[in-house]
């Protein structure tokens, strides 16, 4: 091996880069162009490349500067030609300083923090990063305008210094060049310049048929053109071909801002082996409808795979972790999500475990009277005492306690079964009956036979029929008054608040207190009562059945609690809890349990026309959405020939040469 590692900078002996501390501003514009070149420092992931050594360093300085700490070089390996191969960049406070002798040792300041990026040269001459640590082990403070000496030197082997205290002096570096070729070498599209002949088929590339790979880049190009802060990654493998790709717009980029409570990963085109590898993250808006929160496509299953897309959909996000994650049961989807959302809680769709069971116990010649009991157990069951006692009784009664598949399924059980999740908020994103399906953002327009290039050409379909439903029902809720079924307090306080959508779903609740025909109060332990409620429910068809449901009330806090655990899974207080807060007197709700998820009076920005008629003028942002629309149109018919052409930029001149005298001309008094 022709290699060797040269510590550049040693993170245990460097005494000379004490950081002093300077306020100063930091000025950033938006962190990605339409021309896929960073100009806001989003956080480091596996994965990113970068076309030199340089470019990585000044990278993690400007998102080090934003965050309020400063980076050092770690270590640089060099092989003998003096070729640098790999490198790492720490932060200012790893490692200790070395025990010095003075009489008067300087005091120490460093922490031994494990913040740092790892990188290396690949074959294609990028430099990509391969290992990323983004927790400190002392305070940091964002955007708090601290200055370090790795903010104000020259980065290591270039001139270019960090400037960043205004938009027009913001560095712009590339994060990586595009490349993308067919899987059998059909006309491969290379966007970096580079060919490739007819390699294997590799597993760690996307299977894309001939003219995918074009099919891909004009999808890209058009999605550009349309939204000027649209956003996409592509990992590429050894050999420079496309292996995943991750993408998203800025209208969900907002969206999350406002609905970052709760997501879905929906990898069913995966799971049922679709044509077009999607993956799609999913949210829930203040109407109850899925939104699109972004979408990928995966070469492969693997582990690292899917950290590789959450992280990237994470750095899209500006680093804010969902609370909650609903996916299919999938055993390296749940590592991945355990690695890149630690804090989050990991729930399973169960109306798709459910689906399964055909597949999984379909060899059993009393399958269907399986589903039936497992229904009722997971359904009918609300302690989880009770849930594992009637899962015992079932698995032993149809002889299947030893299955593999439902002993996984038992041993994952406080990740799908509602007994297990009553204390994790998912609104709205659960089904609650047994005939409910987890909803899929693109139904409709995407099956197991939908091939890539139509998959691309109703993307736009998909996206605005969903948006016009919310359009529609922002109307609706805005415009028409709710029609209340009853006289109660509850109902009629939520109708100014609440969208239509989300006011039927909760009528039902308030419809379901007359079948609560029996509210008692059962103990008292110091400020907390317990109710038992009886509720007639339909069980097997039309028979009716009745089923005690334990509340407990704190009338000082006005906190309520049913066994149930409506409230978390649909983000409403269930029948139970309002039947209680009735027989106390309240006349409204009390206002932690008033949702501003659910409110039809908030401004969500997401949802502003920036046309004409819609653009704000003074501010900035909608100006530049709305000329970079209109410039593109310009572009779209000046490219069409040669003649078009030369007018376009005849008149393009002519147009800057009227700005130019419009910024000389003094204001008018």
């Amino acid at each position: 091996m022709e290699e060797e590692c040269l510590n550049t900078e040693s993170v245990g002996n460097d005494d000379d880069a004490d950081e002093c501390g300077i306020e100063g501003d930091c000025a950033m514009t938006e962190y990605v162009n339409q021309t896929g070149v960073i100009e806001n420092p989003l956080p480091p992931s596996v994965g990113m490349e970068f076309e030199s050594y340089e470019d990585v360093y000044y990278f993690y300085n400007c998102y080090a500067k934003q965050q309020g700490f400063g980076i050092r070089v770690s270590n640089t390996w060099y092989r003998k030609s003096k070729e640098r191969y790999r490198g790492k960049l720490s932060c200012s406070s790893a490692g200790f300083k070395k025990k010095s002798e003075a009489n008067r040792p300087r005091p120490e300041t460093r922490t031994g923090c494990p913040a740092m990026v790892k990188f290396r040269l690949m074959e294609n001459k990028r430099w990509k990063i391969i290992e990323v640590e983004l927790e400190h082990n002392h305070l940091i403070t964002p955007g708090s305008g601290k200055f370090y000496k790795s903010h104000k030197i020259i980065g290591p082997g270039t001139k270019r210094t960090l400037q960043l205290d205004g938009p027009e002096e913001v560095q712009k570096i590339k994060l990586f060049r595009t490349v993308i070729v067919d899987a059998e070498g059909n006309g491969g599209v290379d966007t970096d310049g580079g060919q490739f002949g007819n390699d294997v088929l590799l597993p760690s590339q996307l299977k894309l048929k001939e003219g995918d790979a074009q099919a891909v880049q004009s999808f890209f190009f058009r999605l550009q053109l349309m939204d000027p802060n649209f956003f996409y990654v592509v990992e590429l493998n050894e050999k420079g071909y496309m292996r995943n790709l991750f993408w998203t717009d800025a209208r969900s980029r907002a969206a999350y801002g406002y609905f970052c409570d709760v997501i879905a990963i929906d990898t069913m085109c995966l799971t049922y082996k679709f044509e077009v590898p999607l993956v799609a993250f999913i949210g829930v808006n203040h109407h109850g409808q899925p939104i699109l929160l972004g979408c990928g496509m995966l070469a492969d299953e693997t582990t690292e795979s899917y950290m590789w897309l959450l992280r990237a959909w994470l750095t899209c996000m500006l680093g804010r972790p969902p609370q909650a994650i609903i996916s299919d049961h999938h055993k390296t989807l749940q590592t991945a999500i355990a690695d890149v959302f630690p804090r989050a809680s990991h729930c399973f769709y169960l109306s798709r475990i459910l689906q399964r069971i055909p597949e999984a116990l379909g060899e059993l010649f009393d399958f269907e009277a399986i589903k039936v009991s497992l229904s009722k157990v997971v359904y009918c069951f609300l302690r989880p005492e009770e849930f594992e006692a009637a899962w015992e009784e079932m698995t032993q009664h149809h002889g299947i306690r030893d299955h593999k598949w439902i002993q996984t399924l038992y041993e994952d059980r406080k990740r799908w079964v509602p007994a297990y999740l009553k204390e994790t908020f998912l609104p709205g994103m659960l089904p609650l009956q047994q005939n409910e399906t987890a909803f899929s953002f693109f139904e409709g327009y995407l099956d197991r036979h939908t091939s890539l290039k139509e998959f691309m050409d109703n993307y736009d379909q998909a996206l605005q029929a969903n948006r016009q439903l919310e359009s529609l029902a922002d109307m609706d809720s805005r415009n028409s008054s709710f029609m209340l079924k009853s006289r109660c307090f509850f109902e009629l306080q939520l109708s100014k608040l609440y969208t239509n959508e989300i006011l039927r779903r909760f009528e039902r609740e308030v419809e379901g207190m007359y079948s609560c025909f029996s509210t008692r109060q059962a103990y008292v332990d110091g400020q907390v009562m317990t109710y038992l409620v009886k509720e007639e429910v339909e069980v097997e068809g039309s028979k009716r059945e009745t089923r005690d449901f334990e509340v407990m009330y704190n009338a000082s806090e006005m906190d309520v609690l049913c066994v149930c655990g409506l409230f978390n899974i649909s983000g409403y207080l269930c029948r139970h809890a309002l039947s209680v807060l009735n027989q106390n007197g309240l006349k409204e709700m009390p206002p932690q349990y008033i949702l501003t998820r659910w409110r039809k009076d908030m401004k969500r920005s997401y949802v502003l026309d920036h046309s004409c008629r819609g653009i704000d003028i003074n501010n900035p942002i909608h100006r530049y959405d709305h000329l970079y629309k209109c410039i593109v149109r310009v572009v779209e018919e000046g490219r069409k020939s040669q003649h078009c052409s030369e007018a376009t930029q005849q008149a393009l001149a002519d147009m800057l040469n009227k700005l130019h005298l419009v910024e000389d001309r003094p204001p008018a008094m």
